[in-house]
């Protein structure tokens, strides 16, 4: 298969950690054949230091005619710490969202049994959970009117939804409840909020074309403690945008490190696939930032194309290499690998897929770690 491919790395970690994942779609191209064009743009805070625009219209245009997007992340202190700043980085990932028309933003959440130590939940509590999360992309709040009194004294954020809206998210997450445990739970808080009962209202109208999925319904605030202390009940939940964010974030405990946690964004023609952690300027050029996030994003983007066998590939080096302890220091704290040493590993893992062994000390020097 032939796919054009713009990579977007962003700001603080994301070069870093894109680089990785470039790194292991080249092995999979070799590997199985196809042929992956990678081209790079800027975006956020890079972009609007050079050209005062967080999404310049050749990044724009890129994305567009490409066949996929890897982003990587976005964010810098000297726009985040200043209230005032009329542009900033965040601004060209929500338009590019919008312009792409991405709707949907799917977040898996898995518990690496290796792991699960590093979670500050219960093993117990965690072990077995595997769920995914369908949140709306381009409406609600992030997207609605804004505006500040004359004064000062007073600011207002609408939150709109459409029917229209809320089916076509509702459609992919029933689907995807069916090629798993046939469990949706539409988060809201319809107790309180006019959108949220067009949500429920709608959502359980369209629940009668999948007869096989049983629905059920929570309000955010208990979703998110049922998150902390039941985690395993959930399978697909389905939210609204903001909803979404926050509890994709708190989900990224019962892995143990946000640093996990891939994202797919797709809508009727485009694709982006991005790891749900920030920027993480304290960490730029220090070599210690979790890139895996950005490779099962990879993964994802692979799952796209229906490339299965291709992403399982990924996936299993991801887990070998947890289970080898071949990690960055989130993970790892005491003998651990730097984000390029972890991306070789990968790499290599997909290339050479027979006598895995490690070998650490080939590993520090930067050779193939694969004998």
């Amino acid at each position: 298969m032939k796919l054009k491919i713009a990579i977007l790395p962003g700001d603080g970690i994301g070069p870093e950690i894109t680089q990785q994942s470039v790194k292991v779609l080249k092995a999979v191209a070799d590997r199985f054949d196809h042929q992956f064009e990678f081209e790079e743009a800027l975006v956020g805070a890079a972009a609007i230091d050079l050209l005062e625009n967080p999404l310049p219209d050749a990044t724009l245009e890129l994305c567009e005619k490409s066949d996929a997007v890897l982003f990587g992340a976005i964010g810098d202190p000297k726009y985040d710490n200043n209230p005032e700043a009329k542009v900033r980085p965040e601004q060209g990932l929500l338009k590019l969202r919008k312009e792409l028309g991405l709707f949907a933003n799917i977040r898996p959440v898995k518990a690496f049994d290796k792991l699960i130590d590093q979670s500050p939940l219960r093993p117990e509590r965690i072990q077995g959970a595997d769920m995914v999360i369908y949140r709306e992309l381009t409406g609600g709040i992030y997207f609605g009117d804004k505006s500040t009194a004359e004064d000062g004294q007073s600011a207002t954020d609408v939150c709109t939804y459409s029917v229209e809206e809320i089916e076509r998210m509702a459609h992919l997450a029933f689907k995807a409840a069916q090629q798993r445990s046939k469990k949706l739970t539409l988060v809201d808080k319809a107790n309180v909020l006019e959108t949220s009962r067009l949500w429920r209202k709608t959502v359980t109208a369209l629940a009668e074309k999948y007869p096989d999925v049983k629905l059920d319904f929570l309000y955010v605030d208990n979703a998110a403690m049922q998150m902390i202390l039941d985690p395993k009940q959930f399978d697909v939940i389905l939210t609204e945008n903001m909803f979404g964010d926050i509890l994709s974030d708190e989900a990224s405990v019962i892995g143990g490190s946000i640093g996990l946690l891939a994202s797919a964004s797709v809508g009727d023609k485009n694709a982006l696939f991005e790891p749900i952690h920030g920027s993480y300027p304290q960490a730029a050029h220090k070599g210690i930032a979790n890139p895996l996030a950005s490779v099962l994003s990879a993964a994802m983007l692979l799952d796209h194309f229906d490339l299965t066998e291709e992403a399982e590939a990924i996936r299993h080096a991801v887990e070998v290499s947890i289970q080898l302890n071949v990690c960055t220091q989130d993970i790892n704290k005491d003998n651990h690998y730097s984000t390029e040493k972890v991306g070789d590993f990968l790499e290599s893992l997909i290339s050479e897929v027979d006598n895995i062994n490690i070998n650490n000390e080939n590993l520090n020097l930067g050779q193939m770690t694969i004998i």
